[in-house]
């Protein structure tokens, strides 16, 4: 399967649907889902599922982020920050 790849896009933009998954890792979303079930299973990601609209049509996915991963601080000046 895809797991690796999935994971790998995981931790580089965190949190997301399946959809944004298949679209930038380049795996068809049947195959994203297939593989999102086999993570949720051995508990690598948490996942729900999720009804957005586009067009006013309701439109299902998964959404899904590493369990248990908190990425690291981003560089530069946070807000509040004293100098």
């Amino acid at each position: 399967m895809h797991t690796e790849s999935i994971l790998t896009h995981l931790k580089k933009h965190g949190q997301a649907l399946d959809a944004e998954i298949a679209k930038g890792t380049g795996i068809g979303l049947q195959e994203v889902r297939e593989s999102l079930q086999e993570l949720s299973a051995s508990k690598a990601i948490s996942t729900c599922s999720m009804t957005t609209f586009k067009d006013g049509q309701p439109v299902e996915g998964i959404f899904c982020r590493i369990a248990g991963y908190i990425p690291s601080a981003s560089p530069g000046r946070k807000p509040g920050a004293k100098n």
